[in-house]
């Protein structure tokens, strides 16, 4: 197996590296308060470790769905309740259940299992309970994805009460074993970080971090959003009810309410007080939280602070936590660890070094694409109108025309992210994907007018989510971004946050992320929009080496006519939706019907003669 850089000595990429060594001080920092509690804390304070225990696992669980999809989810403490009455059910005595539940279908009576047996029985059906609620959920998205997970909780809460002859309805469920205590806890809290600090860093939780951030820019990208959201809410699921097994033998006794509305809002809480966009932020925010319901219930049924007799005020921690949330979300709105994770191996720039491949990448996808007769209407208008072209590789192709003429919707189409009123996109001899992370995977990539990275993933994360897509690896696809950064000059920037990039370094980095997936077609709306002369001279510098080294055809729309009559071989002019030429730059120059849709006459004068100039002059234009 071929490694590379630092990775000869880890047969691990990079970001799993730096996961790991996050993990292992996380675990380290929760063994040592256990170890310290059995050591030296009484037996309550014992409990309310182990109580903070089965919180982290449950409040990780919801950030691995909500931190890395940045939907909220308000029915999660529904599932902690599936997982405790399963786990109570599977682990009761015969004899007490007999007494307990006397109309429990025979099917789940008489089991009396051990708790990790019962629990490895809860996980199982956790799969097939996060798929089932799933799959119809994620159809939606933002907003109407919370209101559908608060409706879920409803239901749940509603068959927990209703299924009186499973649960005893809205009565205490009593007769648990009290088999979970302070290691038990312990144990599960560290496995779940665990799992939401690795599922971040996997091709999965990328892509569903890259969706987040930019849906369409993800498709772009060849992301699924829709399985990348599937598997961080079937893998929240599983935790959510492991931690809710953990909670039933922990309390021994429980009823439906416990696992309604009051611990939904405690969940959030915790997690939007630490930061819902890591692990780390899930692990501050129960201990912040943890500590401070603890301070403030020792208040709620009154008592005396520096001299003041304070009167009974029963949900005074449910209301504290509310003023905390308001204040987090005012002063600091990512919470109080929510920028991002430890990344404490980052700071040993010699364990992460990722080496650019050195192996040029060879194109992927179909050799031949186009348009048949492609129209596009928007109530009543004609944006664009029977357009019919054909574009092969080791080509750059310009598509010019007035603002409005319908060149951006053309590349749109052309890409997959709009689809046609009529007419067909041809790919090869494929027919048309369906959808546009099916265009990307196709061989077709591109850029948008308005820059679309992913501003809250670092400038190499960017990469690697494009990559991913068509290497074979997480650590070959980290030394393909790489090499991308490399080329594009942003080597140096691998691990900023894209949002921190000067505008200019952001369009480079969406040019490099398009280039990771060894297109065979690139596609580029105004690349040099906002650059100034000498980084647009440098750009086409780029494309010009691009396309010389691999073959693959461009595509670009462009309004910088210096750009796009030295650069291109093949140009297409627009307007009020139809092609009205299609030729060589000379030709085009010289079309009349260009000269006045687009250019006029003194204008398209002008621009022979400052190209000629340019021509003549300098020679970084030339062999394109």
């Amino acid at each position: 197996m071929e490694r590379t850089g630092a990775s000869k000595s880890f047969a691990i990429p990079a970001a799993l590296k730096v996961a790991w060594a996050d993990v292992l001080i996380m675990a380290l920092a929760i063994l040592l308060v256990s170890t310290l509690s059995q050591l030296f804390a009484g037996p309550a304070s014992q409990r309310v470790v182990t109580y903070a225990a089965i919180m982290l696992t449950a409040v990780v669980g919801l950030q691995i769905f909500s931190g890395n999809t940045s939907i909220v989810s308000f029915g999660h403490s529904g599932f902690l309740g599936l997982g405790a009455y399963m786990t109570g059910i599977l682990t009761m005595p015969e004899a007490l259940q007999r007494t307990a539940l006397k109309e429990l279908p025979s099917i789940l009576a008489g089991y009396h299992l051990p708790f990790f047996t019962a629990l490895a029985i809860v996980l199982l059906v956790a799969i097939i309970v996060g798929l089932i609620t799933g799959m119809p959920l994620l159809r939606l998205s933002g907003s109407s994805a919370s209101i559908a997970t608060l409706a879920l909780l409803i239901i749940i809460y509603t068959l927990l009460v209703g299924g009186r002859e499973i649960t005893r309805g809205s009565q205490p469920f009593y007769g648990v074993p009290r088999d979970v205590g302070l290691w038990t806890a312990t144990l599960l809290a560290v496995i779940a970080l665990g799992v939401a600090r690795i599922f971040r860093e996997l091709p999965l939780g990328l892509a569903a971090r890259a969706a987040a951030n930019d849906e369409r820019g993800a498709a772009a990208v060849g992301v699924n959003h829709r399985i990348a959201y599937l598997c961080a809410w079937v893998t929240s699921v599983v935790i959510s009810m492991a931690a809710g097994a953990a909670l039933a033998q922990f309390l021994g006794a429980f009823s439906p309410k416990d696992f309604y509305f009051e611990l939904s809002f405690t969940l959030l809480a915790m997690l939007i007080v630490g930061g819902m966009n890591s692990s780390l932020g899930a692990f501050a925010g129960v201990v912040v939280t943890t500590i401070i319901i603890e301070v403030i219930r020792r208040f709620e049924g009154g008592g005396t602070l520096f001299g003041f007799d304070l009167p009974a005020l029963f949900g005074l921690t449910q209301g504290a936590l509310a003023v905390i949330i308001i204040l987090i979300i005012w002063k600091r709105p990512e919470g109080l660890l929510g920028k991002g994770e430890l990344n404490i191996l980052k700071r040993f720039p010699k364990f992460v070094q990722v080496t650019p491949n050195p192996t040029p990448a060879e194109p992927t996808g179909v050799t031949a694409i186009g348009s048949s007769n492609l129209t596009r209407r928007y109530a009543g208008v004609v944006a664009v109108e029977d357009i019919t072209l054909e574009f092969r590789p080791d080509m750059i192709t310009g598509i010019i025309g007035p603002n409005g003429a319908g060149k951006t919707t053309f590349i749109n189409m052309m890409a997959g992210d709009v689809v046609p009123s009529s007419g067909s996109v041809h790919i090869g001899l494929q027919q048309t994907p369906p959808e546009t992370f099916g265009f990307a995977r196709a061989g077709i990539a591109r850029t948008f007018q308005n820059i679309r990275i992913f501003p809250n993933m670092t400038v190499m994360e960017n990469v690697v989510v494009a990559a991913r897509q068509v290497e074979p690896s997480l650590m070959a696809a980290e030394a393909a971004a790489m090499a991308e950064l490399t080329r594009m000059g942003l080597q140096d920037h691998a691990q900023r946050h894209a949002a921190g990039l000067a505008y200019g370094l952001r369009r480079r980095l969406e040019v490099a992320r398009a280039l990771a997936l060894k297109p065979r077609y690139l596609l580029l709306d105004e690349p040099a929009a906002g650059m100034n002369a000498v980084e647009t001279a440098e750009l086409i510098a780029i494309l010009a080496a691009v396309r010389s080294e691999r073959k693959l055809g461009i595509i670009l729309i462009e309004h910088d006519m210096r750009l796009v009559m030295n650069l291109c071989e093949r140009i297409v002019v627009i307007d009020h939706g139809r092609v009205i030429a299609d030729g060589s730059p000379v030709e085009v120059q010289n079309n009349p019907a260009v000269i006045a849709a687009y250019l006029g006459s003194r204008s398209i004068r002008n621009q022979s003669q400052n190209i000629a100039e340019t021509k003549k002059n300098k020679g970084i234009y030339h062999n394109v």
